[in-house]
Parts: C-alpha cells; structure tokens; sequence
C-alpha cells in the first residue's frame, strides 16, 4: 500500500504528526472475506520556509557612560519557528550613524543578539545612539525564495546615561626639562586635568610619592604647577619619572593618573683635567721638539656635540726654556722638550703646569701639573734607568705628621710606664697584706681523705682588740702560782657580731659530746678582754721554735678543755 498525500501545502508549524488507520482485506474486498487494521504515525519534517521575525520594531536600551569597552549593553531577539539549523539566526548591525561604536554577536543557546560596547561612550559628547540590526538564517532552502527575503530588521535606540566620572589629564604623558643649577622653587612646568561631567567639579593634584626621589618635587594642588624641592644634580640623577594624581573636590574617590618625565640639562660646572697619568719621563739625550707625553682630557659634564678642549702653558711656566705644550687641536696635546739635553744631576724632576679649557659656557678650565722625571736611556731612546736613587731618599713628611707620630709614641710610653708601676704596686700590696694577716689551722685527721669543710679557717683580723695587745705583757708559756685576776678596765664598746660569732661556736662545741678533740687551732694576736684566763695571745708563740707547756690550760675552766686535750695530746 502507498500512502500519499492528499492535501497540498502542509504546515510543520502548524502541525507536526498524523495518524493515519489502514485497513486490509482479502479476497479482494468481496463479502466474506477477512480484513486487519493499522495505524501509521506521520510526522513532518522541518524545512526552511520562515524568516525570522521581530517581535517589535524599536529596542530600547540605556548604557551607562562608564561601561567598559567589549561589554554586553542589552539583547535583542527574532523568532523564527521553524526548528533545529533551519532556526538559526544571525545578526548584524546596518551601516549607519551611531552603528560604529557597537558591535553584535548571537548567542548560540538562546539565538538572541548580544550588543556590545566597541568603543568608549560619553554621556558630555553624545547622549544617544540610533541604529539599525539585521537578523537573517544562516541556512537557506532555495526552494522557498519565492516566498520572499529570509530576514527582518529592527531599530535600536541606546541612551547613554550620565555618570560621575574622574579628571581627565590633557596629555597621556608630561616631558619636562630642567637645569641642573635651577634655583629651589623654581616652577618648571604643569599638568592639566578637567572634569567633563556636567556641572564640572574642581581638580586637586598631588604627586604619588613612591620613594625619596619624588620629592625633588612640588606640586601646587589647585594649579598642578611643578617646581623644584631640591637642588638637582645631573651627573647624580639625569632623570626624574613619578607620577601625579588627579581627582575631584566633590568626590575625592575619583581620581586618575598620568606619568611625568623631567629630563635634567647639563650645566658647564666641571673644568676638564687630563685623563692620563700626570707622571711621564724624559731622556737625558733628548733633543729639542721631542714629543715626549701625548694627553687627553676629560669633563665630567656631559658634553654637547662639537665639545672641544684646549691645551696650553700656564703663563708661569712660558717663559722657561724646558718644555712645551703642543695643541693638537683635536683634544689632545703633546709635551714637547725645547732644549737639547737633561741632566739628572742638574736637576731630576720638573714641574710643568697645564692649563685645559672646554669649550662650554660658562668656560672651565684647570691647572693641571704634569711631573716629569728624567731618566738615562740608551741612543735608541729605551730607559735604562729611572732615578733609582730615589727609593732611597726619606719620604717628605710635613712638620705636623711628626708631631702627630711623636705624640704617639711618648703616649705609648707613658702608659708602659703606668703599667709596669701598677703591676710592682699591686704585688706589694699583696705580700704586705699576706705577712699582717697571718692565718694558721692546725688540723689532725685519723683518715685518709676528707677534712676538706675543716680548712675554712676563721677571720681572725675581726676577733683582733688592738687596746689589749699594750697592757697584757705577761707570759702565758708556764703555769702561775697562784691564780691573778686581771685588773678591772673601762667596759670597750660592744661588738654585737663578734659576741654572736663566739657565743655560737662555743655553744656548739659544749652541747656536742661526740666532737673529737682535733678541731682547728688558730693563732690569736689579740683577744679575751674580760675573759678569766685574760690574753690568748701568748698562743702566737706558735711562730717560735721554743718548747712551751701548756698544762695549765686545764685550770681555766671547761672552755679551755679542748685546747688543754689538744696540747695535751701533742706532749703525749
């Protein structure tokens, strides 16, 4: 069976699918026979046979004028309502006013037209923008040209809206020039910036400080005048380069920059001086118009095309019959012997003074002393010797250097002196001080080892009474017959720290039953004003070779027991 269509012109927009219910029979249809039934489903495939279309033939669109340049300002749209490539649609804008300063693109997933900014707008310079866009399928069928033009067009207007925007400078950069010698406070140039807003607001300027550069330089903040903070100096720094900001009194926010370059001129400040050695040397054998050095000079200013120096005697030194200055007149000269023959005994060194010009203005020029050795030298010329004797003479030295090199040497002197005296003072001091303040300890120990808290031996020098040692003269090396009391003196003024010391040990050595015997013995020069058994100080005796007893320390009293056990033992 073939199905056919039977009507013409079908729409897919219209509608899209059919169903369409087939019957067979057999026995060709006669009475009788069987029959079936189907259903077909029919859907229309899409052609190309719409253009698109605008829903609307003006677009409104406003823009602020601060939108960057390639961003999208709005969109518009045409329909088209055929289906899948046969719907795709392109844009583009009309040639015409106002056209050039956008452009449009069609956004693949919606097939909208998207406007964007090509170039920047100006609310001051322009308010609105009219143009025409034309969409059109990219796809066509050729079948359907008769049906007319497969595309539309629409008008779009854009209104460029007002904003507060920053200064404009009125270059892109400011090149300055300066000279170096250019008083401080001297205006040099200036920058401009102007509020293109409606209802313009005043500027204020300020330079971008960055570093310690920038302030060589001012800025007036209501003119933008530039001018000097410092004194410049061209061979320290031949340019300047900062940057100066802009921005609004009303909205100090808003502001922009430009760059600023100061070129620093060069001002004739410096003479020229030779570049060479000031030191040549000539033979003895020289003949007359000899070049014997040739010299070239040099300036630290930076010199301008055509800069030539010129060389020449200074007038001291014109008339002497020695030697010359030959000016080459391409900034060099030659020193030039003027007499036939030189004698180092005569005379080994000369002094010859030139004097070099620039040619700048103000004109420099200085003197500069060229030394000149004269030397032995064989007929061709080649030195053979160069004023040996020389190294052997004493360096010139100006009366103030040996003044200087003699004070010197009598300071260091003087304080070896002090030195050695310090050092044979502070040894006497101490063998004195070792011979008055005479320490014994007399230690008995049973073991080997240990004993080493038992040597830290008492001060003796605070237990000393110096008013005793006069009036206790009587020997304490035998026993008395019969026990004496001393007689009664005035009460000596109390020692608080001494009583405490005594009254300590003692109460120590009464309660301890088990200390042994062999404590520390020490030699008293002065002590016991009060005391029963009056003076200690025959004790010192120790220091003689005498043989003393000392039994009689057993009728003193309790006190005197460990030195009686001590001594004791010893005669034992």
């Amino acid at each position: 069976g073939v199905i056919r269509t039977a009507l013409p012109n079908m729409d897919r927009e219209v509608k899209e699918q059919y169903q369409v219910l087939i019957q067979a029979k057999d026995m060709g249809g006669q009475l009788g026979g069987l029959a079936g039934t189907t259903t077909v489903n029919i859907t229309l495939t899409d052609v190309n046979d719409n253009p698109p279309r605008f829903p609307k033939s003006i677009f409104h669109l406003k823009v602020p004028e601060s939108s960057h340049v390639g961003s999208a300002i709005g969109r518009i749209r045409a329909v088209d309502p055929d289906f899948g490539k046969n719907a795709e649609i392109e844009y583009n804008i009309v040639p015409g006013d106002g056209g050039n300063l956008f452009d449009i693109t069609t956004d693949e997933n919606t097939q909208e037209g998207v406007i964007k900014l090509k170039k920047p707008l100006d609310f001051e310079t322009k308010k609105a923008y009219t143009f025409k866009v034309e969409a059109s399928n990219l796809h066509l069928d050729h079948r359907f040209h008769s049906v007319g033009p497969f595309k539309d067009t629409a008008t779009v207007k854009i209104n460029v809206l007002d904003m507060d925007e920053p200064p404009v400078f009125s270059k892109p950069v400011y090149t300055m020039e300066v000279y170096e010698d250019t008083p401080v406070g001297t205006i040099i140039g200036a920058v401009t910036a102007q509020d293109l807003d409606a209802g313009s607001s005043s500027v204020r300027y300020f330079i971008d400080w960055k570093n310690d550069v920038d302030s060589y330089f001012t800025i007036d903040a209501t003119e933008g005048t530039i001018a000097t903070n410092e004194l410049l100096d061209r061979e320290s720094t031949a340019q300047y380069n900062f940057s100066v900001i802009a921005s609004k009194v009303s909205n100090p926010l808003l502001t922009s920059k430009v760059n600023v370059i100061i070129n620093v001129l060069d001002v004739n400040e410096f003479p020229p001086e030779i570049s060479v050695p000031y030191e040549t040397s000539v033979c003895e054998n020289a003949k007359p118009g000899q070049v014997i050095q040739t010299v070239t000079a040099a300036d630290k200013d930076l010199s301008p095309a055509g800069q030539r120096f010129s060389f020449r005697l200074s007038p001291e030194a014109s008339n002497k019959p020695n030697f010359t200055v030959h000016d080459y007149r391409n900034n060099t000269a030659g020193i030039e012997t003027r007499r036939n023959g030189y004698s180092r005994r005569e005379q080994e060194l000369y002094f010859l003074p030139v004097v070099i010009e620039d040619s700048s203005y103000p004109v420099q020029s200085s003197t500069n002393t060229m030394t000149i050795r004269v030397c032995r030298c064989d007929s061709d010329g080649t030195i053979l010797s160069c004023n040996v004797e020389a190294i052997f003479l004493p360096v010139g030295l100006s009366t103030g250097a040996l003044i200087a090199i003699l004070l010197c040497i009598v300071i260091l002197l003087v304080i070896v002196v002090l030195y050695v005296a310090l050092r044979r003072q502070k040894k006497k001091d101490t063998l004195m001080t070792s011979k008055e303040d005479i320490r014994d300890n007399v230690i008995h120990y049973d073991d080997e080892g240990g004993g080493e808290e038992d040597t830290q031996a008492f001060d003796i020098g605070a237990l000393r009474n110096p008013k005793v040692i006069e009036d206790n003269k009587m020997r304490r090396d035998i026993k008395p017959d019969t026990l004496r009391f001393p007689r009664q003196r005035p009460p000596v003024e109390d020692n608080t720290d001494i009583r405490d010391f005594i009254n300590q040990r003692l109460q120590e050595n009464d309660v301890d039953p088990s200390a042994p015997p062999y404590d520390s013995l020490a030699t008293y020069a002065y002590e016991g004003n009060g005391s029963v058994a009056e003076s200690l100080s025959s004790i010192d005796s120790l220091t003689t070779e005498a043989d003393q007893d000392y039994d009689y320390l057993s009728d003193w009293g309790p006190r005197f027991k460990i030195l009686a056990d001590m001594f004791g033992e010893e005669e034992s």
